[in-house]
């Protein structure tokens, strides 16, 4: 894979997360609990902001020609989140799927606006950390997949968790 491929998949993989949260509509729908363990969409968009966030500083890194080698301690681990305010996504010992508690506890009292204002933040920053990335950058961090790791396959996730919420919503199964 290579840039000229992967942005514009890159890009229709948002344009189907924006149209499908634009399709849930009202606020108060987007604040509801219920979708996850408990979550609302809000929530789940907190975890994708999360993700978002720790590959669009993982990319700054590699820009700046800074280290970053995933947690392997658990003391590390904690360490990094009260750093970074987000897990070690790669880190080997987290389950890379698994919603964080302590960052949706994080945004619990910030409002839809300001997490989606700072998810779109987040998500053009990825981008244009993408566009300053050499080829070889890219391959030498496996930066494509890593991407896909963290902003289009938890869009994917999250956007199963809330159809599926719908749907059960929809039945009266909820």
């Amino acid at each position: 894979m290579d840039k000229i491929n992967f942005l514009p998949r890159l890009q229709r993989e948002r344009d189907k997360f924006e149209l499908f949260l634009n399709q849930i509509g009202f606020t108060r729908q987007m604040t509801m609990n219920g979708v996850a363990e408990n979550l609302s969409v809000k929530d789940l968009l907190a975890d994708v902001l999360s993700r978002e966030q720790f590959i669009a500083d993982r990319l700054n890194e590699i820009i700046h020609s800074e280290s970053y080698a995933p947690c392997v301690t658990h003391r590390a681990l904690d360490h990094f989140q009260k750093t970074f305010g987000y897990p070690d996504y790669e880190s080997p010992l987290l389950d890379k799927e698994r919603l964080d508690h302590l960052v949706i506890y994080k945004y619990k009292n910030i409002g839809l606006d300001e997490i989606i204002e700072q998810e779109i933040a987040a998500y053009a920053n990825i981008i244009g950390a993408l566009e300053k990335l050499t080829r070889e950058q890219c391959l030498d961090h496996d930066i494509f997949y890593r991407v896909a790791e963290h902003s289009y396959k938890p869009y994917r996730r999250m956007i199963i968790k809330i159809n599926r919420w719908l749907e059960s919503i929809s039945s009266g199964t909820n």
